[in-house]
């Protein structure tokens, strides 16, 4: 009887984890470069599930703005937040007073060697910024550095940080997509598969409670039984 009960309770523990991932992916469906979550099978937790994030690309958004850069294919910026690397997928960057490259939430964005500083007097209307796909950055014909983009082999290491970054603690994989300039990457949530997902957990939750009344008929049957005797 009891393992009846806590079974019952671990699917609950379950649907009440997706309802609160198909909420963070609803509330962010405008936020540029957010990664949905997917809950995935996770035997180590009570639950059996965890949130896995969404690797597919979302729409591009044309801005024409220099600083501006989405990725296509798996991987995310490299970025420092008080001394410790974190992984960013919305590329909307901006010059700080002190030519230090960063997000729009003043994290630091790094290159191969380290945190990009760009001197603004190499950026002229004669030699705007220039970014290949390859992450490289130029001003005309003079290098500025090249971006340290990064895949993940083991997407499940992936934890939210705040303001769109995550830390990841798991091995690093080549990164093999593109960079595109004066584009910003919008969320890859798709309204309607989030909409299917809650009316599919709509119906698990009525199923779980149809099973806990059931059994709780049956509980108190027997102990009626027991009384009787």
């Amino acid at each position: 009887m009891t393992e009846t009960l806590q079974a019952l309770g671990r699917q609950l523990g379950a649907d009440v984890d997706t309802l609160s991932s198909i909420s963070r992916n609803v509330a962010n469906i405008q936020t540029p470069g957010y990664r949905a979550e997917r809950m995935t099978a996770d035997f180590a937790t009570q639950a059996g599930l965890m949130p896995a994030l969404d690797q597919r690309d979302g729409s591009l958004a044309q801005t024409g703005r220099g600083l501006d850069l989405a990725l296509r294919g798996p991987g995310f910026f490299v970025v420092e937040r008080q001394g410790q690397a974190l992984l960013v997928r919305s590329g909307s960057f901006q010059i700080d007073a002190d030519g230090n490259l960063v997000t729009r939430h003043g994290d630091r964005v790094l290159g191969q060697s380290g945190a990009l500083t760009l001197d603004p007097a190499l950026i002229t209307a004669d030699a705007p910024m220039r970014v290949e796909a390859d992450g490289q950055l130029w001003a005309g014909s003079q290098p500025l550095g090249q971006l340290q983009i990064v895949a993940v082999e083991q997407p499940l290491q992936l934890r939210a940080m705040g303001n769109g970054a995550y830390r990841y603690d798991g091995a690093p994989a080549q990164w093999q997509g593109s960079v595109v300039q004066g584009a910003v990457e919008g969320a890859n949530v798709d309204p309607a598969d989030e909409m299917l997902r809650l009316m599919e957990l709509t119906r698990h939750v009525d199923a779980v409670r149809r099973a806990m009344s059931t059994y709780d008929q049956m509980l108190d049957a027997g102990i009626n039984r027991i009384g009787e005797n």
